[in-house]
Order: structure tokens, then C-alpha cells, then sequence
């Protein structure tokens, strides 16, 4: 059922709605429940899978082998095989998609099960699914609220609406008068939390209507991009198949044409070649090397929940974080301090004035010291447990003040007078009155040095610090406590403090590593732009000729005008979740890929929409989890920069793979239409042609995912979206190797057809697939390391030395073992036949070489005449 707001708000009587009027609600608004996608089923999927290039070749190559085994008594075995590679393909494709996303279940389960009401004049129950507009419900401290609501009545409330706003200090809230328009303030939202104070409020919307409900809907309107690496391998396989394709019906022609074979035989053919054109092993590689690194970035404090953002993140080009937690400590801090006596000084100096302005923020202070997993903890206001910290760094506690000066009245904190007071009995009989808030707010006494604490607040301010001031006076102890209006009045000066969440200690270091790698650091957080503009200039986010600009300035933008500008702001202070998509999409337009952090419910749309979504562990909420590709544990910015380095590893060794495995793919097509064409007839079977990509190739290549980073892997520029997979000197390194292992098997298959064995196609045959697989083993060496082979290119990875040889004996068993050399139409060479072999196998790592020699030699040359 669609659901609708209420747009007027009108009051409804004290004794609540009817039962008539409640079913007459929940008939026109529905129920108060978040609205999920409908899931996509299981086939749909799966034919997702099927639909890939190269599976569709594998398709095609089964569909034909089958034929050739029913009606040509061709044998199972290309089936059987064919079949078994494509399954595992698609069951990988499923596996990746295990996690899928779980946003709004989880944003259902912060729902409450039940909420405290009134009904036909009786307070009672109610199931929260069950509320309807109009529904008078009560809140308590420490409830959640289950419904956006209008406050009638409220005492001393206050609301942590973190989840939504991202703000991390908790909002007062008050009555609505209905003289004026609605306000936020006079409203409590689904899903925040009760941190003090109590109310009565009516439900004025309900599930997908209400806050809550609209991030819920983003979710479901938003979509995560093809990550830069599919889009390029699916690329990738398209020009194979092309070229597969373009080969396949040149020999289907020739063989038909020129050398007048029959029909089964030319499709033969035609099947080997699309089974040489696919890297079956590639798929379950990239795979093995993503769940590699999901492993590794698990031990450096970043949890993968999406694999594919593995590659992902190492050539992200924005890093869109939030502030409090993530560059920060989350810790509010007293740095610096001011008394008319001492003027500003650091909060470690403190002469006797500092310590009488500590004593009286120690006595007028609520937080408390709670016992947690065996240890102390503070709770309370982020402000106050600042203020409990201080007192502890100065050997001093809440507990020893009060029992010289006990409490014997308070006045609560006031969004409206902004203050907080406190009465305490002093050992003289006396009674010490202490008034803290807003300096602006603070009736001081005419005599009072105004003039140098308004300078030392500006002074305070300027510096980004959150700035509390302190008022106190003596009264009599027959005075009433209670008589707010006489105490809250002629207040002497006891000075202010200035508070901040400060940098974390690496966070600085962590920023400028990720500008050396090329990545564009960019804050957006909830809080105020003059903090978030000092932090940002303290950890070198905000840097010269770079801007800072509030959700309010951003929304007077048109999206083109914010793609203009985007490159030039660094700093967003006071968003909205739709403000958080709209950057992220902006940047996506430039074709640059973008990591975003965040906690809250409010940040999880954007999470979902950027090509990382990055969600905090420790302060994260469950829906900014369940949106993100990556949790950090440690809620640290400079653990997202380790996490570069590994994805950038990953990336880098699913590349050495593509080498590895589509070079010697290209070769064997050529091999195929060129023998062809000379008339010489197929080289290869198609089932030889699997063994050489499934155990040759693919063992070996499932070790390349062991490989350590480069050394200079963080000083190089991400890999752009719009930059070909075969860029950075792959496709010249793959042609020189196609090239060579397509001259070298052309010229082994010569030698063995018209000098070993004339009579004998099959020792030919043999010869090829043995120099074929041994050498694109071999050369793996001089594919895994960029820098020219060394003793220590062999000790980095001794995983691939044990794979190597594992596939070698399993290689060269097919040729010893009659059964297994009689199943591939194989042949038991001559010692003549094992020299050749012996010999073309090392020639490729021999010309990879000299390869990456002269190239190196070149680059160097050009680099030098350019300077």
C-alpha cells in the first residue's frame, strides 16, 4: 500500500483517536513500517551471469561439443570440461553477490516494538507497526522514538538525532505553539533517541513518510556503479570475442574452402578457437586475488563486505570523509582556557584562577562514571565529560568537590536561556551559585571585565574552539535556592573554556600519503563550517586557492554549476543526505571514482551510491554498515589509505594475471587460423587447449594473487576509469609475448611436422602443447616483478614456486602416463623431441626480459632528456 504524509497538522483531542478513526488512518496512510525492493530471484541472477561475453563463448562452445557428441560420435570430454568451467564462473558471480545489501532490514529493526499511548481516553500500548497520524504517544528518557511527531508538552527534552543529521551533540526541543509555522525544534523524528527530559507528542507521519522512511527510499532509488575493473575486463572480453569470432569464421572458410574438410571437422576447428579465446581461469583468479586482500585488509582494521571494492578502493581518485571520529578523535577536549586574572592559556597551566574555574565546572556537571567491561567509563554530554577528563588530568574528581561543596539545587539546561545552574552549600554556611552556558547569555554584573571576555570569546571562537563560559555568585545561606529569576542574575566572571575535538595524531600524515598517491581528500561533515574549516586546515585538507562552502550554499547550486566548481571545494559543513549523493554523483561525472565514510542513517544513501562506501565500526550504525562495501574497526581515516595500498596490490596483481593468462591466450588463437592457413590443419585440440589454460596457466596464476605491492605502488596516480585496462605498457608487453609464443609454437609445430616425426601429427602436436604450457609457466617469473629477475624474485613468493611446480609434473604426467596421453591424443617424445622442448620453453622468459630491459632503458632515457 502507497503511504502519504499528513500535510496540516491538526490537533488531536487529549483523550486520542478513536478506534474508528485509527482504522480509518491506517486505511488511507498504511502502516508504520520502511518499504524494501522486492529481492531479485535466484534465475534472474544467474542469468545475469550467463549473459557475460565470455560465458556466452563457453555457451556457444558447449552447445557445439555437444552436438559433435550426439550426432558426430565426437565424445563428452569437450562437454563434460567446457560445462565444468562455466558452472564454477557462475557460482563465483553468485558468491559475490552473497552479501547482498541488507539496508533495510536493518533500518526496520531500529524500529520499536511497541510505544507508550493514549487511545479512547486510556493510556496504553500500542505495536509502534500499528501507529497511525494522529496517534498521542509518551516519551521517556532513553526511548526511541518510533514515529515523526509534533511535541504538545515537553520537560527539559532533549534528542540525539545523530543518525539523521550526523550532528554528534544531542538538540533540545520544545512545545509547538500554533501561532507559529512548525519547526524541527518542535518536532521529534523515527529512529532518534531520548537523551534526557520527557514529552507528550502526536504522530503526525508514519513509515515511509517520515525522515526515516525518505533515506529508506533513497536507498531503494539508489544504484552502485559497474566497478572500473568489470567494465574493463567485460570490455576486454568483447574484443576477444570479436577477434575469436572474426578467426573462427576464417577458418570455418578456409578449412572448408581451401582444404575442403567436412562440415564436423571445420566446426572442430571453430570450437578449439573459442575455447582458445577464453581465459577460463581469469574469473575465478580476479576472485582468489579480491578474497586474498579482503583477508589482508581484515588484518589492518578494514572489513570487506563487498568484495569487489577491493580493487575498487586502491584507485579511487576522492576520498569523501566525514569528520568527527574519522580525522578526529570523538573525544571532546578542554585545550585552552581564559580568567580575567590569567588571560588565555593552555589547559595544562593552571594557576590558582584556572583551578577555582575547574572546581566550579566539576560541581556544575551531570556526568556521571560508569563500570563497562571492568573499567571506568564517563557518560554523559560530550561537554561535561571533557570537563570530568580535565578534572582526573589534575588528580581531582566530581565526587571529592561534591562532598566539600555538596548540590543542593539545579535549574536544567534550556535550549531557549541556553544555561545550566547549580547550588552548592559551602563549609561556611553560605551557598555558591554556579551558572555555566553560552557567553551571550550569561547575566554578568556590570562591573565585570564584559569588554575582555568578549575579545577573549572571539579569540577562542576564531580558533575553532567551542567556547563555555562560567558565572558564579555568593548568596546568604537563608537564600532560597530555588529563586532562579534572583540567582541567575549579577553573576561574577569566572572565565570560559574553549573545547574541540582534536586531529588524530596520524591523520595528517595519512592525508598528505593519499595526495601523493594522487587522491583528492575531501571532508563533508554535519557540524559547523568554522570547526570543520580549522580541522580541515590543521590535517592539510583545506589548502590554498581551495574552498569551504555549507549544505546551504551547495543547494543554491544547479548540479552543472557544482560540476564546475567541485574540483575546488574541499570542505562541506551542515549536509544533507541528498546533498552527500548529489556531491558523490558529481564527482562520478567527472569519471572520477569516489570512496565515501559515514555512520549515521543519514549517511547511507551516499554510502550506497559511492563506488566505496565506507561505514565506521565502532560509532557506525547498523544501516550505515549494511550500505557500505567496507567497515573500518577502528573508525580511523588513515586505516582507508592502508587500505589503498592493498587494493592498489590487488589491482596490480589481477593485471599481471590479465598478462599472464591473455597474452598466451592470443597466441594460441593466432596459432590456431595461422596453421590453418598454411594449410597445416588444427595444432591443438580443443580439449588440449583447456588443459594448457585450466592447469598451465591457471595454477601459476592462482599464486600471482600472493604477490606484494610494488614498491613505488603508492606513488603513482589511480588508475583512471576511463584509462584502458591495457595502458601503463601492458599492451606493449603483451604483444611482444603473443607475438613470441605465436612465431615459437608456429615454428616448434614446423619442426616437429617436417623433421621428427612427418608421418606422425600427433608428436607435433605434443611438442606444441608442451612448449606451449611449460614456457607461459616459466615465463610467470619475469611477469610477477616490474624490475628485472633478481635471486629475490624467486624468495617473494614461494607459494608460486610450489604451484609452478605442481603444475609442471601435472603437465608433463599427461605426456608419461600412457591412459592420460592416449585421452589427449597425445604422443611419448624422442630425446630429440625433450631438447626442443626444453629449449622453447625458456625462450619467452628470455625475450620478456630483454623486454623489460630496453623498455625500462627507454623510459629512463626519456625522463632524462625531458628534465
Amino acid at each position: 500500500m502507497s503511504q502519504k504524509s499528513e500535510l496540516l497538522f491538526t490537533k488531536t483531542p487529549k483523550s486520542g483517536l478513536t478506534a474508528a478513526e485509527v482504522e480509518q488512518k491506517r486505511g488511507e496512510f498504511g502502516t508504520n513500517e520502511l518499504l524494501e525492493k522486492r529481492p531479485v530471484p535466484l534465475y534472474r541472477k544467474i542469468w545475469h551471469h550467463l549473459k557475460d561475453i565470455s560465458s556466452l563463448v563457453l555457451l556457444l562452445a558447449i552447445i557445439l561439443a555437444t552436438y559433435m557428441a550426439v550426432f558426430q560420435n565426437g565424445g563428452w570430454t569437450k562437454t563434460i570440461v567446457i560445462s565444468l568451467i562455466l558452472v564454477i564462473n557462475v557460482v563465483i558471480g553468485l558468491y559475490q553477490e552473497a552479501s547482498a545489501e541488507r539496508s533495510l532490514a536493518a533500518l526496520k529493526e531500529m524500529s520499536l516494538p511497541t510505544a507508550n499511548g493514549r487511545r479512547d481516553g486510556h493510556d496504553v500500548t500500542i505495536a509502534a507497526a500499528e501507529l497511525v497520524p494522529g496517534d498521542l504517544i509518551y516519551l521517556n528518557t532513553g526511548d526511541q522514538v518510533p514515529a515523526d511527531a509534533v511535541i504538545l508538552d515537553e520537560t527539559n527534552l532533549a534528542v540525539d538525532e545523530a543518525i539523521l543529521t550526523g550532528e554528534s551533540l544531542p538538540v533540545s526541543k520544545k512545545s509547538f505553539q500554533p501561532k507559529n509555522n512548525l519547526t524541527s525544534d518542535e518536532r521529534v523524528y523515527s529512529g532518534t533517541s531520548v537523551v534526557s527530559g520527557r514529552a507528550f507528542v502526536q504522530v503526525n507521519a508514519i513509515g515511509m513518510a517520515t525522515e526515516l522512511g525518505k533515506i529508506a527510499g533513497l536507498l531503494n532509488e539508489t544504484h552502485k556503479r559497474e566497478t572500473p575493473l568489470q567494465g574493463k575486463l567485460d570490455s576486454m572480453s568483447k574484443w576477444m570475442t570479436f577477434f575469436a569470432g572474426l578467426g573462427g569464421l576464417m577458418i570455418f572458410a578456409l578449412s572448408i574452402g581451401l582444404q575442403n574438410n567436412s562440415l564436423t571437422d571445420s566446426l572442430m576447428i571453430g570450437l578449439s578457437l573459442a575455447v582458445a579465446a577464453v581465459p577460463e581461469t581469469l574469473p575465478i583468479i580476479v576472485t582468489i586475488s579480491l578474497s586474498r586482500g579482503v583477508k589482508r585488509m581484515a588484518n589492518r582494521n578494514a572489513i570487506i563486505r563487498q568484495i569487489g571494492a577491493v580493487e575498487t578502493i586502491g584507485n579511487v581518485d576522492v576520498i569523501a570523509t566525514d569528520k568527527t571520529g574519522t580525522l578526529t578523535q570523538n573525544k571532546m577536549t578542554i585545550t585552552k582556557y581564559w580568567t580575567p586574572e590569567t588571560g588565555i592559556k593552555k589547559a595544562d597551566d593552571l594557576p590558582d584562577a584556572g583551578q577555582n574555574l575547574l572546581k566550579m565546572l566539576g560541581l556544575a556537571n551531570n556526568a556521571k562514571i560508569m563500570e563497562k567491561d571492568g573499567s571506568e567509563e564517563v557518560v554523559g554530554d560530550a561537554t561535561e565529560v571533557a570537563i570530568v577528563n580535565w578534572l582526573h588530568a589534575q588528580g581531582s574528581s566530581r565526587q571529592l568537590l561534591e562532598e566539600k561543596a555538596p548540590r543542593i539545587a539545579e535549574d536544567p539546561f534550556d535550549s531557549d536561556k541556553k544555561m545550566m545552574s547549580t547550588v552548592h552549600r559551602l563549609d561556611n554556611g553560605n551557598q555558591l551559585v554556579i551558572v555555566k552556558g553560552a557567553w551571550d547569555r550569561l547575566p554578568l554584573d556590570e562591573k565585570e571585565p564584559i569588554k575582555a571576555g568578549q575579545k577573549a570569546h572571539d579569540d577562542l571562537a576564531r580558533a575553532a574552539l567551542r567556547v563555555l563560559a562560567v558565572g558564579y555568585k555568593i548568596i546568604p545561606a537563608t537564600a532560597d535556592p530555588t529563586n532562579w529569576n534572583e540567582n541567575n542574575s549579577n553573576l561574577q566572571l569566572a572565565g570560559m573554556i574553549g573545547l574541540i575535538d582534536p586531529p588524530r595524531p596520524e591523520a595528517r600524515a595519512a592525508v598528505h600519503r593519499a595526495k601523493q598517491a594522487g587522491i583528492k581528500t575531501i571532508m563533508i561533515t554535519g557540524d559547523h563550517l568554522v570547526t570543520a574549516e580549522a580541522i580541515a586546515k590543521k590535517i592539510g585538507i583545506l589548502e590554498s586557492g581551495q574552498k569551504a562552502i555549507t549544505g546551504t550554499d551547495l543547494q543554491k547550486m544547479s548540479d552543472t554549476e557544482l560540476k564546475n566548481c567541485i574540483q575546488d571545494i574541499s570542505v562541506y559543513a551542515r549536509v544533507t543526505p541528498s546533498d552527500k549523493i548529489r556531491i558523490v554523483q558529481a564527482w562520478q561525472e567527472l569519471n572520477k571514482t569516489v570512496a565515501m565514510t559515514g555512520d549515521g542513517v543519514n549517511d547511507a544513501p551516499a554510502l550506497k551510491a559511492a563506488d566505496v562506501g565506507i561505514a565506521m565500526g565502532i560509532t557506525g550504525t547498523e544501516v550505515a554498515k549494511e550500505s557500505a562495501d567496507m567497515v573500518l574497526t577502528d573508525d580511523n581515516f588513515a586505516t582507508i589509505i592502508k587500505a589503498v595500498a592493498e587494493g592498489r596490490t590487488v589491482y596490480q596483481n589481477i593485471i599481471k594475471a590479465v598478462e599472464f593468462l591473455i597474452g598466451v591466450n592470443f597466441a594460441q588463437m593466432f596459432l590456431m587460423v595461422i596453421s590453418t592457413i598454411l594449410g597445416w590443419g588444427a595444432p591443438l585440440l580443443a580439449e588440449q587447449l583447456l588443459i594448457i589454460n585450466v592447469l598451465a596457466d591457471g595454477i601459476p596464476g592462482f599464486f600471482i594473487s600472493k604477490e606484494p605491492g610494488e614498491p613505488n605502488i603508492m606513488d603513482q596516480d589511480p588508475i583512471g576509469n576511463e584509462e584502458s585496462l591495457l595502458g601503463r605498457g601492458l599492451m606493449q608487453r603483451m604483444i611482444v609475448r603473443a607475438t613470441t609464443f605465436t612465431a615459437l609454437t608456429l615454428g616448434v609445430y614446423a619442426y616437429g611436422k617436417f623433421v621428427i616425426s612427418p608421418n606422425d601429427a600427433q608428436v607435433s602436436m605434443t611438442l606444441v602443447f608442451l612448449v606451449l604450457a611449460l614456457g607461459s609457466m616459466i615465463d610467470i617469473y619475469a611477469i610477477k616483478d616490474s624490475q628485472p629477475i633478481t635471486v629475490q624474485t624467486f624468495k617473494s613468493n614461494k607459494m608460486l614456486n610450489w604451484g609452478l611446480l605442481l603444475s609442471m609434473i601435472l603437465v608433463l604426467s599427461l605426456t608419461l602416463l600412457p591412459r592420460l596421453r592416449q585421452f589427449l591424443h597425445l604422443a611419448l617424445l624422442s630425446v630429440q623431441g625433450w631438447l626442443v622442448v626444453l629449449i622453447g620453453s625458456l625462450i619467452p622468459i628470455f625475450v620478456l626480459e630483454m623486454n623489460k630491459r630496453l623498455t625500462s632503458n627507454i623510459k629512463m632515457e626519456v625522463e632524462k632528456n625531458s628534465c
